[in-house]
């Protein structure tokens, strides 16, 4: 093994269960689902371990999911496994940042608390959405999109699987042009509202101001923007990554690919579901994918890297 990733999840993989085999095994998953708690005046254990309506409500769920990966990934650095670089998808990108020893875990919880508010309450119900495109590559995309106005790219997830985002009203539109572009199927994606599409900017504004009071540390390891698909070394290009993210597209794809670059051949998936694992596969197949979502997962991976 020459180098490998953390890598973190972004909304939509949160389950209902999540972490509580962390919380019951370890006094520090114990301690970050209770700091959470008391940071943000909400029962996190009750909202990642038991049926309820708010885990899949953005406001709630960006500081759940984040709650619950930073507790696994705590648990990881505990037996010694420290990555050479962190990444994350859309929402886990601050895990990611967490990861990496530049923003505390407890400014993360607090902001993506925020910023859950922020994009939820951004536009108004029914005025947004967002589709899957599966079996067209990214360029013909573009220029399928190019004809149609408010609509873009969301994320960049993998070969033949992309997502668009922007107004209701205009995704027959823009359905349309691709199927005539040659898209397989466009998958309607039950989401609240058009996320990573220029209707978010008045939530990346309201952002800006909460990262303004959060003091970020010089970086133990590097990670790598979604919106620049590159490794970011200098603290002071966070925060105005991280508001430009908010309407901007996910470049995961090509985060992966500049990793895979850097000489990274093995990625450990942190948190619930295994969505980063499949689009690697479709990626590049020769690199190794292991992932850490329950308890009895831990030993495996902490056995899998020490022989490497």
């Amino acid at each position: 093994m020459n180098k490998f990733a953390f890598i973190f999840p972004g909304q939509g993989a949160q389950i209902a269960g999540m972490g509580k085999d962390f919380y019951e095994n370890s006094a520090t998953a114990r301690f970050i689902y209770d700091k959470a708690s008391e940071l943000l005046n909400l029962d996190m254990r009750a909202m990642c371990f038991e049926e309820n309506d708010l885990l899949d409500q953005t406001e709630y769920t960006q500081a759940a999911l984040v709650t619950t990966c930073m507790a696994m990934e705590r648990v990881l650095r505990e037996r010694g496994i420290n990555p050479d670089v962190t990444a994350g998808l859309s929402l886990g990108e601050y895990s990611a940042i967490a990861s990496s020893g530049a923003m505390s875990i407890e400014d993360a919880i607090v902001t993506v608390r925020q910023r859950g508010i922020f994009m939820q309450n951004a536009v108004q119900s029914g005025e947004g959405a967002m589709a899957a495109v599966i079996g067209l590559p990214g360029e013909k995309i573009d220029q399928a999109l190019e004809h149609v106005e408010g609509i873009s790219v969301a994320n960049y997830n993998c070969p033949g699987q992309l997502v668009i985002t922007g107004w209701e009203k205009q995704m027959k539109t823009a359905s349309d042009c691709l199927k005539e572009a040659g898209a397989k199927k466009i998958i309607p994606l039950n989401v609240s509202g058009p996320f990573h599409s220029p209707m978010m900017e008045e939530a990346g504004r309201k952002l800006e101001s909460v990262l303004n009071d959060v003091e970020l540390n010089e970086y133990e390891i590097p990670y790598v923007s979604n919106v620049t698909a590159e490794y970011v070394q200098k603290t002071e290009l966070i925060k105005p990554l991280l508001v430009e993210q908010v309407a901007h597209s996910v470049k995961w794809q090509q985060s992966v690919e500049q990793m895979l670059k850097e000489g990274v051949d093995t990625f450990v998936e942190i948190g619930p579901g295994k969505t980063l694992a499949g689009f690697l596969r479709r990626i590049d197949r020769s690199v190794t994918c292991l992932n850490v979502g329950n308890w009895e997962d831990v030993d495996k991976v902490v056995e899998l890297l020490n022989k490497n």
